[in-house]
Parts: C-alpha cells; sequence; structure tokens
C-alpha cells in the first residue's frame, strides 16, 4: 500500500520543525504520533554532533524498535547545530546553556508533552540536567551519557587554553567525543567524525556551542541539591568523561541512581554498544514502570546476574503507571544502587 509505505519513510526519517521559543528558534525532529499517554523521549546531542548523527545508529537499532513502538522520540538540535544549518556571522552572541536549557520547556508545549524521559550526551546531558532541576515535575527520568556537571578548573582552564593554540578546533572536539586508544588507533568512527566535522560549513556554529560548553557553571549538585528522578549516568570505561561520571554519581542520590561504566564502550557507547545501552535503557523503563512485559534480549540472557542486581525487577525501583504519569505527587520509593560493569 502507498500510503503505508509513505508513512512508514515519514516515520523513519522523522518530522521537522521549528519551534518559537522566547530565545530563538529550535529544530525539532519528531518520530512516531503525538501520543501524550506516555512521556516522551527527548534526546540532546553532544558539540561536534548533531540529532542524526548522535542519535540516529541508536535508535534505528533493530532491538530498540520495541521502546521506539512504545515512545514518541523528540529529538532537539542545539542552535546552530543542525544539519544544513548556515553559520553565524562573526560576533553572533551565542546563547549560555543556562539559555539553551529555558528553550526546551517551549518544545514540550509545543508538541504537547507534560512530561519526558531525557536522553542526553555530553553537552546535550549538562543542558539536560540544567532543565531537570529548573523543570523537576517536567521529567520522569534522565539517562546521562559522559555527565561532567563541574565547571572548568584552572588548571582545566589552562590545558584548555594550551590545546586551543597547539590543537585545531576539529582535534579538540574529537579529543572530548572520543577515548585516548580510539584516537590514538584512529578508528573508522573517529576518521568519519574528523572528515565530517572538519568540513562541517556550520563548524564555526560548533566553535560557539565548544566554547559556550566550555565556560559552564558547576551544577553544585549534592545529595539535598539533586534530580528529582529516576537517573542513569552512563560512561564508557575509557572515555574522557570517566572520571567526571564517576564523581558525579557520587554526588547522587544512591535510592534512584543506577551507574553503568561499560567496558569497551570508548567515549560514544550509544554508536559503538547499542546493543548494551539498549538492554539497559530497557530496564531504566521497566524500573519507571513502563514496557512492563517487555522481552529482555541478549545481555539479560548472557549477563542476567550483572544486570539484575542493579535493575531489579522485584517491584522496589518501579513505580506505578499513574504515579510516573503525574510526576507532581510523590517520590521515587528507595531501591538499591549499584554499580555495574558491562563487560559482555
Amino acid at each position: 500500500d502507498v500510503a503505508e509505505l509513505a508513512a512508514r519513510i515519514l516515520l523513519d526519517q522523522g518530522q521537522e520543525h521549528s519551534v518559537e521559543t522566547p530565545h530563538g528558534v529550535l529544530r525539532v525532529t519528531l518520530h512516531g504520533t503525538r501520543t501524550t499517554r506516555r512521556p516522551a523521549i527527548l534526546t540532546f546531542h553532544d558539540v561536534g554532533l548533531d540529532s542524526k548523527s548522535c542519535f540516529s545508529s541508536l535508535f534505528k537499532f533493530e532491538e530498540m524498535q520495541e521502546i521506539v513502538k512504545n515512545f514518541t522520540l523528540i529529538h532537539i538540535d542545539a542552535p546552530g547545530q543542525e544539519e544544513g544549518a548556515s553559520a553565524y556571522p562573526p560576533g553572533y552572541q551565542y546563547p549560555s546553556m543556562e539559555t539553551i536549557a529555558e528553550m526546551i520547556p517551549a518544545v514540550l508545549q509545543f508538541f504537547n508533552f507534560r512530561t519526558v524521559i531525557g536522553v542526553g550526551v555530553g553537552v546535550g546531558a549538562y543542558i539536560l540536567s540544567k532543565f531537570t532541576l529548573a523543570n523537576p515535575d517536567s521529567v520522569e527520568g534522565l539517562v546521562l551519557i559522559n555527565i561532567d556537571t563541574n565547571a572548568r578548573g584552572w588548571m582545566d582552564w589552562a590545558a584548555h587554553k594550551l590545546s586551543s593554540v597547539t590543537s585545531s578546533l576539529t582535534e579538540q572536539i574529537l579529543s572530548h567525543l572520543f577515548s585516548q586508544e580510539e584516537l590514538s588507533s584512529n578508528t573508522d568512527l573517529v576518521q568519519s567524525h574528523r572528515e565530517r566535522i572538519s568540513k562541517a560549513p556550520n563548524l564555526a556554529n560548533m566553535e560557539l556551542l565548544w566554547k559556550t560548553y566550555n565556560s559552564r557553571r558547576d551544577l553544585n549538585l549534592d545529595r539535598n541539591y539533586t534530580f528529582k528522578c529516576p537517573v542513569m549516568l552512563v560512561v564508557g570505561d575509557q572515555a574522557p568523561y570517566e572520571d567526571a561520571a564517576v564523581e558525579c554519581n557520587s554526588k547522587m542520590d544512591p535510592t534512584s541512581t543506577s551507574f553503568l561504566k561499560m567496558a569497551d564502550a570508548g567515549g560514544l557507547p550509544q554508536l559503538t554498544q547499542p546493543a548494551k545501552l539498549t538492554e539497559a535503557f530497557k530496564y531504566f523503563i521497566q524500573g519507571m514502570g513502563y514496557m512492563a512485559s517487555s522481552c529482555m534480549t541478549r545481555l539479560s540472557r548472557s549477563r542476567t546476574t550483572s544486570l539484575s542486581s542493579s535493575y531489579s525487577m522485584d517491584g522496589s525501583r518501579s513505580r506505578s503507571r499513574t504515579l510516573s504519569q503525574g510526576s507532581q505527587g510523590g517520590q521515587m520509593p528507595p531501591s538499591p544502587s549499584q554499580t555495574m560493569e558491562v563487560s559482555c
């Protein structure tokens, strides 16, 4: 049927929207129907990437389709980072991390979603963290990959200044995205990103986002000031932000935080280890009371013990669907927090 085929193609490519916010226009891509019975999965990409290059391989992954069919996906591109964006003029005042976070409520309003499950990588993880802290009732769960909640210290600042003199913008961004091991072996993934970033028509815009991220403020998280929703922290065991993610985990509420350290995952686990991340994400969503009948696949069969300890399905971690949807009411019930190292 031609109409069905056309609908499927549209669903696969997503519907692009330009969303007006109080601080400018955002390019947003929606996949799936606008069913608001469940929260949308809202993603935010890292610097040097856009929503497609950051998340397509994860959300098109075969075993992720069970989740994709059950939730609406909303992919946000940071200002000027979307595919085909033209370069901003010299002297353009790029919005701060705080300002970009303040643009997100307009996106929820535009699509008529009251709550979301956030998935952010690097810069996107920081922005979604800012958004969640300012709008706790809007976020039911948060997956933060390569999060660094700290402002740059003097040593970091000096090192960054030195690297900006000695290495190109492209190499600086690559050393943010990839592990030293990946850069040294110059994997195909690194090479393809080097090629894409260095030749990007909007490279000047990437530089603006990169500078803005490097002047970010400390989130000042501690046990008393933290996220009110369940959080899954994800980092590769060789990733540039491994130490930062470990430190972030130490500041979180242990009753609602899971820490997934992925072996052999490098700097971008959503690209290099989509099977493991999909499996952990399914457990995370189940822990929130969604997709209770979902069948676990490869990872659960091979590593049941390592995962079940952290994502126990005994109900201690799950919320009822009604509480999940009415997330103004009540706190997350307590559950054990564990660090999970996945090496399969």
